[in-house]
């Protein structure tokens, strides 16, 4: 795939801060869309495409009102098409349960679907204290759902948690979904040992069900620990054993060796249904020296009674 063919899109002030903190990994790579009514998070994104949803003047911007958002979104929707012309995949980054996120993300998703494009979405779900904003996220989340073909439900409880442990603020804890980015324009621009495309995952993501993605990272000779990372990922509760479908894409430094990438791949994919359908990729990186890296997308998960 080329450069313009993927398109990392940031939806309201969260999706757009962690889009620009993508950018910063693999801007040569992949695209950049930022989509708000506050000019704040246009700073420092030097080369990506801006859409304000308002007029310059207008101060009260989205803030709680998603079908203002959903309105504005659908009337940028021949500038968004230009923007989405050569464009095979989108990964959507956004937070739900304000404005711009809950009422633009989906409307989005929706016009990057119609042009052609994969849409894969990462959707940050607000703190459980925030009754309002979760119900407003609720809502957003089931059309954004409706419409990505993967929604990943993040957890924000689970992400600013992670963050303190780290001496981090939860907005600038967000290494994982970089990595999850970061890894996926890897998958599909690098030449590897085994090499993914597109075909690969719209052949995953067509299955039946729930969909998610996951990402870990750890020693080549432990297995185990890299799983543990891979599950240690800020998601909303989710089980996906019994999964139906899973693409898994290992990446590793000089050193990696087939039977590591088969040990990863077992423990990875054990937990899964008997007859379900595993696509392996494998590529070696110089920059990941004594470390494996794993991103997996696991579709045709059954909700849970």
């Amino acid at each position: 795939m080329d450069a313009e063919q993927i398109l990392i899109a940031g939806v309201g002030g969260l999706g757009c801060a962690w889009a620009k903190g993508a950018q910063s990994r693999c801007s040569s790579d992949a695209g950049v869309l930022l989509i708000d009514a506050d000019d704040v998070s246009f700073e420092g994104a030097d080369g990506a495409h801006l859409l304000r949803l308002g007029h310059t003047l207008d101060s009260v911007g989205c803030a709680a009102l998603p079908p203002l958002a959903e309105q504005r979104m659908r009337g940028y929707s021949a500038l968004a098409n230009t923007i989405l012309e050569p464009v095979e995949l989108v990964i959507l980054l956004t937070g739900l349960g304000g404005g711009t996120g809950t009422g633009a993300a989906h409307e989005f998703a929706r016009q990057a679907r119609q042009s052609g494009a994969l849409v894969l979405a990462v959707a940050a779900m607000p703190f459980e204290v925030q009754a309002t904003r979760t119900e407003i996220a609720r809502l957003g989340l089931q059309r954004l759902e409706h419409i990505a073909h993967v929604t990943v439900r993040l957890s924000l409880d689970r992400l600013a948690r992670q963050a303190r442990q780290q001496g981090q603020t939860w907005q600038m804890g967000a290494e994982w979904i970089e990595d999850l980015v970061d890894g996926l324009i890897r998958t599909l621009m690098k030449m590897g040992l085994i090499n993914l495309d597109l075909m690969d995952l719209r052949a995953i993501v067509d299955q039946e069900g729930e969909a998610t993605m996951l990402v870990g990272s750890g020693r080549p000779d432990d297995p185990e620990s890299i799983l543990q990372s891979a599950m240690m990922a800020p998601l909303s509760a989710l089980d996906v054993g019994g999964a139906s479908a899973c693409l898994i894409q290992v990446e590793g430094g000089l050193g990696m060796t087939i039977g590591q990438v088969d040990a990863v791949a077992n423990i990875f994919t054990d937990a899964l249904d008997d007859d379900a359908q595993v696509i392996l990729g494998a590529r070696v990186s110089e920059d990941l020296e004594d470390t494996i890296r794993v991103v997996t997308l696991l579709a045709g998960i059954r909700p849970s009674d």
